[in-house]
C-alpha cells in the first residue's frame, strides 16, 4: 500500500517487532523466571520476530537485540560480546573464507564438473550425492560445523555450475535445492553416527547415569534403520515440495566432461588449495586423537592460503561482507541464547512444561517429550547448550513415567541432531549455507519446519525399532 511515495505496509511491517517486544517485555512473568530472563527472552523473540515476517534481515535484527540488551541493562556489556570470542564461531568465519578460496582456485569447480559428469543428469541425483558424501564423511569428522566446512564449497560449486547464482531469479534453478537438501541431509549424517556431532558423546555421558550404554557401536546400530529412511526420504520430499526450476539435465555429463577438457591439468593454485584442504580434513578427524582445536585447524588451512596468495586480503575486501555479517548475526543469536540457558529460563520452562505432561500413560509421555524438546529447539541457538539445559531433565521424567531409559535416551539424542535445521539458527552447521545467498531466511524457516516434522515423524514410527535394538 503505498500513498504518494511512502509505502506504509513497510513502515508496519517494521513497527510490529518493537510492539511485539514490548508487548512481551511487560507481560506479566510467569513461573519462576527472573525480571532479566524474561526481559531478554522478549528481545530474543521480538528479533526472531522481526525475521519471520520479514520486516529486517537477521544481521539488523542481531544488531539492534545486542543494543537493546545492552541499553536495557538486561546483559552486562562483556557477556553481550562474548559470543564473538567463542572458537566454533571462529570455526564458520575461518570455514566460509576456506570455502571462498577452494571456489575462487577453481578447485570447487572441477570437483562440481567431476560430481556433474557422474550423476549430473537430474538434480535430484545431485542431492543425493550431496547427502551421501555428508554420510560417508560423518564418522571421521567428529564435528558437523567442520564438516559443513567440507560440504559447502562443493554444494555451492554444484549450484553455480548448474547454472544457479544467488539471485532472486537465479537462486531457484537448483541452488536452493541443493543448499536446503546438504543442510538437512547434514542433521541425519550427525544422528547416525556417535562421532558424528560434539553433543553425542556428551548425551551418552548422562544416559549412563541412567543406566544406559551408548557406543559407537550400538548406536550405529540402534540409529540405521529411522538414519537410512530419512536420508532417502529427504532429498525426494524436498525436490517434491522446494522442487528446484532445472530438474532434468540429460546433457549436463556431456558437458561437464568437456568443461573438464577446457581446463586442462590442475594449476598450481588448485593442487595448494587440494592440499591444503585435505590437511584440515585429516586434522579434523584426528583432532580428538591429537587435542587439536576445531578452530585453529581452519584458521592454520586459511593462514596457509593467505601465505600462498591462493587466497588474498584484496579477495577478502571484495567479498568477505557475507562471511562477517553470518559471523555478527551468529554470534549475537548465541550469545543471547546461551545467556538465558545460563539464566535457568531454558530449564525451568522445560522443568515445568514436563511436570505438566508427566500424569499421562507412558507412550503419550514419550510422544510429548520428544515433541516439546524438537519445538524448544526454536529458543536455542545451540545443539550442545539445549543437550546440557534440557536432556537430564526430560530423561528424568521419563524415567518416572516408566519410559524405558534406553528408549527415551536414544530419541533425545537423535532429536538433538535432527532438529538442527528448524531455524537458520538452530546450529552452527547451517550458517555457512545460510550466508551463501541461495536459501532466504524465510525458506530456512518454512522447510526446516516441514523437515524438522518429517524427521520427528520418522523417529517415532520407528520406536518399536529403537526399542527392541536398545534393549539387545
Amino acid at each position: 500500500m503505498k500513498v504518494q511515495g511512502i509505502n506504509y505496509l513497510s513502515i508496519i511491517k517494521k513497527i510490529l517487532p518493537f510492539l511485539f517486544g514490548i508487548i512481551v517485555w511487560h507481560f506479566p512473568i510467569p513461573l519462576d523466571f527472573t525480571t532479566d530472563a524474561w526481559h531478554l527472552f522478549a528481545i530474543f523473540m521480538a528479533a526472531i520476530f522481526a525475521v519471520l515476517i520479514g520486516a529486517f534481515s537477521v544481521f539488523t535484527s542481531s544488531i539492534c537485540a545486542l543494543v537493546a540488551a545492552v541499553i536495557f541493562r538486561v546483559l552486562p556489556v562483556e557477556v553481550a560480546f562474548s559470543g564473538f570470542s567463542e572458537s566454533f564461531i571462529l570455526l564458520i568465519l575461518a570455514a566460509f573464507l576456506v570455502a571462498k578460496a577452494v571456489i575462487k582456485s577453481g578447485l570447487g569447480k572441477r570437483i562440481a564438473f567431476h560430481l556433474i559428469r557422474r550423476f549430473g543428469k537430474s538434480t535430484l541425483s545431485l542431492g543425493y550425492c550431496i547427502v551421501a558424501t555428508d554420510t560417508l564423511l560423518g564418522p571421521a569428522i567428529p564435528s558437523n560445523t567442520a564438516r559443513s566446512g567440507i560440504l559447502y564449497p562443493i554444494t555451492h560449486a554444484l549450484a553455480l555450475d548448474t547454472g544457479s547464482s544467488p539471485t532472486l531469479e537465479g537462486r531457484k534453478k537448483t541452488g536452493s535445492y541443493l543448499m536446503m537438501t546438504a543442510i538437512s541431509g547434514h542433521t541425519i549424517s550427525s544422528a547416525l553416527w556417535f562421532t558424528g556431532m560434539a553433543a553425542n558423546p556428551v548425551g551418552a555421558g548422562i544416559a549412563s547415569q541412567f543406566g544406559v550404554n551408548m557406543n559407537f557401536g550400538n548406536w550405529f546400530f540402534v540409529a540405521s534403520v529411522p538414519c537410512f529412511i530419512a536420508l532417502i526420504a529427504i532429498p525426494f520430499i524436498l525436490y517434491k515440495l522446494y522442487p528446484p526450476e532445472l530438474k532434468f539435465t540429460p546433457e549436463a555429463p556431456a558437458m561437464a566432461q568437456n568443461a573438464l577438457l577446457n581446463m586442462g591439468p590442475m594449476s598450481k593454485q588448485e593442487w595448494i588449495m587440494a592440499f591444503t584442504f585435505l590437511g584440515m580434513i585429516i586434522l579434523w578427524a584426528l583432532s580428538p586423537i591429537l587435542k587439536l582445536n576445531l578452530a585453529i585447524v581452519a584458521l592454520l588451512g586459511l593462514s596457509v592460503l593467505l601465505l600462498t596468495n591462493v587466497y588474498t586480503l584484496e579477495d577478502f575486501r571484495k567479498g568477505g561482507g557475507d562471511a562477517l555479517e553470518t559471523f555478527v548475526w551468529f554470534a549475537i543469536l548465541y550469545m543471547m541464547s546461551s545467556a538465558l540457558n545460563e539464566m535457568g529460563f531454558m530449564k525451568t520452562l522445560g522443568s515445568q512444561i514436563a511436570y505438566y505432561i508427566s500424569d499421562y500413560n507412558w507412550m503419550t509421555v514419550y510422544v510429548l517429550l520428544t515433541i516439546i524438546y524438537v519445538l524448544i529447539h526454536y529458543l536455542f541457538v545451540s545443539q550442545t547448550a539445549q543437550l546440557l539445559a534440557l536432556y537430564g531433565v526430560f530423561l528424568q521424567v521419563a524415567v518416572n513415567a516408566n519410559i524405558p531409559a534406553a528408549l527415551m535416551a536414544y530419541m533425545l539424542s537423535f532429536a538433538t541432531n535432527y532438529f538442527a535445521v528448524i531455524t537458520p539458527q538452530a546450529s552452527s552447521s547451517n550458517v555457512l549455507f545460510a550466508g551463501s545467498g541461495f536459501l532466504p531466511t524465510k525458506d530456512i524457516y518454512k522447510q526446516g519446519a516441514i523437515v524438522t516434522t518429517l524427521n520427528t515423524v520418522i523417529f517415532l514410527l520407528a520406536t518399536p525399532w529403537i526399542l527392541w535394538a536398545s534393549s539387545v
